[in-house]
């Protein structure tokens, strides 16, 4: 009977290793889609050219993924693959040196969608312009809930008959909406603050485990603490998740989806290390007292 059971924890464990996995494969598929959907818009935004910054701007959730990415691989690697071991300096500093690689991208994407939330407050209403026909022939792109389309003769008139017309990329000055859509503009751009700070607030919650539990510590006021806040903040990425299902974007809905699977993966292996660690300070405390006996 002990037999079968092992066996059976074995294969629950291996079931749990190939979830993960593909969980992580499907991440890497979304991460090839953004990288598609980015550039698509670049190529309206960034027609004429522009700075660095400006195009860093443009491909802001490319480089987000990108940080996601490496920091996830290096939470599978402390909580699961090198979590029984001690790491040596070199590859401390190595991981150390990632770490602040993504933080400093993670901080670019705070900028670039504050950036986004301060052109679309400065909007100012074309002047002279009451027709978005009038705008035709000017190399100028239309964005609506963020799909973006190029004007022509055939299509400005279906786009939008509801003046003002708003220029929302100062300072190019190539992509045009109006009030109505103006508006979704808006929210969907605080929303993306919404996620990126939410994202921070469980990546900082996580880190602050694993710091601990590199220590040895498995339990206590402020695990139970950031568990529970942790809770408050994925529920948090549902609501945006529902949010996105409302506006059509079914992608974004997916991949947040996919990454809170991600992520759930590493707080499972953050679980089962602490119940390792727990269950080495029970041993110790227990063979303490069978000693001072």
């Amino acid at each position: 009977m002990k037999a079968i059971l092992s066996s059976l924890d074995i294969s629950a464990e291996n079931l749990i290793q190939v979830v993960k996995w593909i969980v992580y494969c499907l991440l890497l598929v979304n991460f090839a889609q953004y990288i598609r959907n980015d550039w698509d818009i670049a190529a309206h935004t960034m027609r004429n050219g522009g700075a660095l910054l400006e195009w860093t701007r443009s491909f802001a959730t490319t480089i987000d993924e990108s940080a996601w990415i490496v920091l996830l691989i290096l939470f599978e690697l402390e909580t699961y693959v090198l979590s029984d071991e001690p790491l040596s300096r070199p590859k401390e500093m190595l991981m150390l040196g990632a770490r602040i690689l993504c933080y400093g991208s993670l901080a670019h994407t705070l900028y670039a969608y504050g950036s986004t939330v301060f052109d679309l407050r400065m909007a100012t209403p074309i002047e002279g312009v009451t027709d978005l026909c009038q705008l035709v022939g000017k190399e100028i792109s239309y964005a609506a809930n963020l799909v973006y389309t190029e004007l022509n003769a055939d299509n400005c008139a279906a786009l939008s008959s509801a003046p003002p017309i708003y220029y929302i990329d100062p300072p190019q000055f190539v992509i045009v909406t109006d009030s109505a859509d103006l508006v979704v503009e808006k929210q969907l751009a605080w929303l993306d603050i919404m996620e990126a700070t939410t994202w921070l607030l469980i990546l900082f919650s996580i880190e602050v485990v694993v710091w601990l539990q590199d220590r040895g510590i498995g339990k206590g006021a402020i695990i139970s603490s950031l568990n529970s806040c942790k809770l408050v903040l994925y529920t948090l990425l549902w609501v945006a998740i529902a949010y996105w299902i409302y506006r059509g974007h079914y992608m974004f809905a997916w991949d947040e989806f996919v990454w809170i699977a991600g992520f759930a993966a590493i707080e499972m292996n953050v679980v089962e290390w602490r119940s390792e660690i727990v269950e080495a300070e029970d041993s110790q405390t227990a063979a303490s007292a069978v000693s001072t006996q």
